[in-house]
């Protein structure tokens, strides 16, 4: 239990730490090592193959999300100060209102008997391996070739730019 607590307060610290900093650089490997810590939370948990795929899948994300900085921005470093927040005002009251929401619904909700001890590992796996191989598949390809698309039509198009603007 102590390192669900740990590895979910760091995941709140670096959460925080997205919005806190001026750079684009420094805002992403925030929120990756928020990510990597809720993976982390679920490894303390014993769901070892969530937690394995979710650091997976941010590492990748993170990698896309860098592919893109370096390609379209200004400062493809992303050193340079920049405001990371936005409608200040209303993101404060949204964001009240949504943990406001959040613990109403933690405490005003019967939640039932808490749930049996979790199956182990190999029977998560293999429970998860079926499920992604199975009804959801179809999903997962889709939204895979969807994001190779627009990779392959992100690059396309900055190579493009770069063509003309050498051109000119």
């Amino acid at each position: 239990m102590f390192f669900v607590g740990f590895f979910g307060l760091a995941a709140i610290w670096f959460g925080v730490a997205v919005f806190r900093t001026s750079s684009m650089v420094r805002s992403a490997l925030a929120l990756l090592f928020s990510q990597t810590a809720i993976g982390a939370m679920f490894l303390a948990m014993q769901t070892e193959f969530l937690g394995v795929l979710q650091i997976m899948m941010m590492a990748t994300e993170m990698s896309i999300m860098a592919i893109f900085m370096v390609m379209y921005m200004m400062d493809p470093g992303g050193l340079g100060a920049m405001e990371m927040a936005h409608q200040k005002r209303l993101s404060i009251v949204a964001g009240l209102i949504g943990a406001g929401a959040a613990v109403a619904v933690s405490i005003l909700v019967d939640w039932g008997p808490v749930v049996a001890p979790a199956p182990g590992a190999a029977r998560q796996t293999r429970d998860l391996g079926l499920e992604l191989l199975g009804r959801s598949m179809l999903v997962f390809e889709t939204a895979g070739v969807t994001i190779l698309t627009a990779m392959i039509a992100a690059t396309a198009v900055a190579i493009q730019r770069r063509g003309q603007g050498e051109a000119e």
